[in-house]
C-alpha cells in the first residue's frame, strides 16, 4: 500500500475540543510518527504538530475529522515522496 509522510500544524484556540482531538490522535496512533506541542501561554493557544507516514486517504481523514472540531484550525503539508509498504 502506498503511504505518504505529511505534517499536519494545529492551532488549538479554545480548550473544549482538546479532549476530542486527543482521542481522535489517539485512534490514529498507528500511523502517527511523532507529536510536538507548545503552548503559548502569551495568547492563550497552544500549537501542535503531527508527523504522519500514512495512506493518503488516512491523513485526509484525519485531518477533515481535526478541522471540523470547534476552536481547532488545521493545515496539512505532504511530502512528494510516495513509498510503498
Amino acid at each position: 500500500m502506498e503511504t505518504r509522510v505529511a505534517v499536519i500544524s494545529i492551532i488549538v484556540e479554545s480548550p473544549e475540543s482538546v479532549e476530542r482531538l486527543n482521542s481522535l490522535l489517539h485512534e490514529y496512533g498507528e500511523f502517527i510518527i511523532g507529536r510536538m506541542g507548545i503552548p503559548y501561554r502569551k495568547r492563550g493557544i497552544s500549537i501542535i504538530s503531527i508527523a504522519l507516514d500514512a495512506p493518503q486517504n488516512t491523513i485526509s481523514a484525519l485531518s477533515g475529522k481535526i478541522g471540523n472540531l470547534k476552536g481547532i484550525r488545521a493545515k496539512t503539508a505532504y511530502s512528494g515522496v510516495p513509498a510503498c509498504e
